[in-house]
């Protein structure tokens, strides 16, 4: 049971760090710095990647004990994708705060010139003092001037998709190779397939848009209020990716587990 709690500490920082970058990329739009801001993105992904990384072997481990023991995992595997739905929900809360602190590393970073030096001067003791200047508590009157009007359905509704594949699909595929044992390296291999799948759908069609909004508002033709509730709704469409993740796992599972015969 520690691996399952350490499992869903790592699931919840993947997803509260991932769904943070559009905390970023709206501080470079208020900043007009959206290139400085993206390379930060980069490092605060960074982290996300370490994290799944190191929950990959702890996932894969759990699994391997459910077939030793006998046991079905599927109970928990829900419990880990609410971790990720957790995540996300703490993200959106803590929004307008890392806007802020954002900012702040936005305008360390000008001044140091790269990432290390960033690190070296502005992570102080007396920095992380001040932190709480920044923090924002989401206020009833900022919640009611929030609009879905302007941001494309169509986008919400494709980012809410894109995350139910990503947050399921291999742990659909873990739980796969319970239900088809005699082929579960065939099984294994092909969460690379569907993450492959899920990469690509958001690549062609969330990315792009997602950049195209910004750079509008970059050239004055959209306010930063419209950008600001974008990014808010694309958090929202990502929590109930997490959501929709739930009803995918065990079907998604059965459906790998009866293609995994088709490649032999």
């Amino acid at each position: 049971m520690d691996a399952l709690w350490l499992i869903c500490l790592l699931t919840f920082i993947i997803h509260t760090t991932e769904t943070l970058t559009f905390g970023i990329r709206f501080a470079g739009v208020q900043t007009g710095r959206i290139a400085v801001a993206l390379s930060l993105v980069g490092i605060v992904l960074l982290l996300s990647r370490t994290s799944n990384l190191i929950q990959g072997p702890f996932t894969g481990g759990f699994m391997d004990q459910a077939a030793i023991q006998h046991f079905d995992p599927s109970m928990y595997l829900h419990v880990i994708i609410a971790a990720s739905s957790l995540g996300t929900l703490a993200a959106i809360v803590l929004f307008p705060t890392f806007v802020q602190i954002s900012k702040r590393m936005i305008s360390h970073l000008e001044t140091a010139g790269s990432i290390p030096q960033m690190i070296r001067t502005a992570v102080t003791v007396e920095t992380i003092r001040r932190v709480h200047h920044h923090v924002r508590i989401p206020s009833w009157q900022a919640i009611s001037r929030f609009r879905i009007k302007g941001v494309p359905k169509r986008l919400l509704l494709l980012n809410a998709l894109g995350t139910a594949i990503y947050t399921s699909s291999v742990l659909s595929v873990l739980y796969a190779t319970l239900l088809a044992p005699d082929y579960k390296a065939t099984v294994l291999m092909s969460s690379g397939l569907i993450n492959g799948f899920a990469t690509i759908f958001m690549t062609i069609l969330v990315d792009p848009q997602i950049a195209l909004l910004t750079e509008k508002a970059m050239q004055g033709k959209t306010t930063q209020e419209s950008i600001r509730d974008m990014y808010l709704w694309l958090m929202i469409s990502r929590f109930i990716g997490t959501i929709l993740a739930q009803f995918l796992l065990i079907p998604a599972a059965y459906w790998v587990a009866w293609l995994s015969p088709l490649f032999h």
